[in-house]
């Protein structure tokens, strides 16, 4: 099960492959994307408020693709209402969103609500404070992979775009040299 260490790197590798290496994202765009990328799981904490579990809305409605259609929305209009939040399209919002469902339905056992109102699933058990907060402190060193992996991806795509941008360069060097011997004849 992905820990918020690992929705937050695979969110942050989502927003890299879909800025195709440009340049690194500010720290409040950071925070943003880190907010984003665990938004689904506030279920986790709708149920320790309302019923002291953090299994009794888990996986419901907040890990569906309308939940994220509906969050990716809100997050890019928020916004205009708040300033100090940073702009954010539409699609990357939605994407960063989805990608905490997704990674969810691929590496847990329980399945998620991703076609929600459709189907609705909830995971089984009971899990008090303790045992829905110790995870995120003492497990995260199970979500290494996830963390060698998503940067790995964000390499890969530092270098292509490194790679596009010198090609393109030395591309345009080559026109301009070319159009210089086309001047001197």
């Amino acid at each position: 099960m992905p820990l918020p260490l690992a929705h937050t790197m695979i969110g942050l590798t989502t927003n890299e492959v879909l800025g195709r290496g440009s340049a690194p994202p500010d720290w409040k765009t950071v925070v943003f994307i880190v907010v984003l990328s665990n938004l689904p799981d506030l279920d986790i904490a709708a149920g320790l408020l309302v019923h002291g579990n953090g299994c009794a809305f888990h996986r419901g409605p907040t890990h569906s693709i309308a939940f994220a259609l509906l969050a990716g929305a809100l997050a890019t209009n928020v916004s205009k209402l708040w300033p100090a939040i940073p702009r954010m399209n539409w699609i990357h919002s939605f994407l960063i969103i989805l990608s905490h469902v997704i990674s969810d339905l691929l590496f847990t056992k329980s399945p998620v609500s991703l076609f929600w109102p459709l189907e609705t699933h909830w995971v089984d058990g009971v899990s008090g404070w303790g045992e829905s907060l110790m995870p995120i402190f003492l497990e995260a060193y199970k979500d290494v992979w996830v963390l060698l992996i998503c940067l790995l991806m964000m390499m890969l795509v530092r270098l292509a775009a490194t790679v596009k941008e010198r090609t393109r360069t030395d591309l345009g060097d080559y026109r301009f040299s070319e159009i210089g011997k086309d001047q001197r004849r």
